[in-house]
């Protein structure tokens, strides 16, 4: 081997080993980056998801869950916590927040912040990878009592994401009596309507559109048969 051959596999060596050194800093920061910081005195943050990123390809890319968690979500968390900064709420669960500003004209920016990060965290949870199957159980026998069969709740609550006018949310919810399912534009969210949430769907477009552009039926189709938490909506019940 000639020195010439050394000096070229050396440098190929150190390539190698920077691009990884780099890769990993880039990683690093990009977590740190969609984390973000909890403001001190603050009840908010930004919610680890509960499973990787890609692990609910290909139904939902991690393309797709790397802007919508880790830019949408992020903003929804930051613009919060600006607007509670130095007023009474700045201790205040997101709970709290949504129902004291909800409907309050003066108030409009800081309900759509903090009821859209309630609304994208049910969201994540919503969902699983394998999900999709019938129910079982308990949640099972309220579905039949509420619907009067398993299909009959897919197409309410696939017919209420694909009518939902522009952006919004499909829900699944417990009325107290029975369930039943409504659709909410842009970030209203059942607990301000005395309704406990069950599930929900995301229907704004930058929850499909790198996968399914224009197809929002298709998005829908497959979060119901192939990503519903039923875990978790039966959770909820509690």
């Amino acid at each position: 081997m000639t020195s010439e051959d050394r000096s070229a596999i050396g440098r190929r060596e150190f390539l190698i080993k920077s691009g990884v050194a780099v890769s990993a800093a880039a990683t690093f920061l990009a977590g740190t980056n969609t984390v973000g910081a909890q403001q001190a005195g603050s009840t908010i943050s930004l919610p680890q998801l509960p499973y990787a990123q890609d692990a609910l390809a290909p139904t939902i890319s991690a393309n797709t869950i790397s802007f919508h968690y880790g830019k949408h979500h992020q903003a929804y968390v930051n613009n919060t916590l600006k607007l509670i900064a130095g007023t009474e709420l700045e201790k205040a669960s997101l709970e709290d927040i949504i129902k004291k500003t909800a409907g309050k004209s003066d108030q409009v920016g800081l309900f759509n912040n903090a009821a859209q990060v309630f609304n994208h965290t049910f969201y994540w949870n919503s969902m699983t990878p394998g999900g999709g199957r019938e129910p079982k159980g308990r949640m099972a026998d309220m579905i039949n009592e509420s619907f009067g069969s398993y299909q009959k709740f897919a197409e309410a609550f696939s017919n209420a994401a694909t009518t939902q006018f522009g952006s919004g949310w499909a829900w699944l919810v417990h009325d107290g009596s029975k369930l039943t399912v409504l659709k909410t534009g842009n970030a209203d969210t059942p607990i301000t309507m005395s309704l406990k949430p069950l599930i929900t769907i995301d229907v704004w477009e930058h929850a499909y559109y790198l996968d399914y552009q224009n197809r929002r039926a298709d998005y829908i189709k497959a979060f119901v048969e192939k990503l519903l938490n039923w875990t978790f909506a039966e959770s909820n019940l509690a």
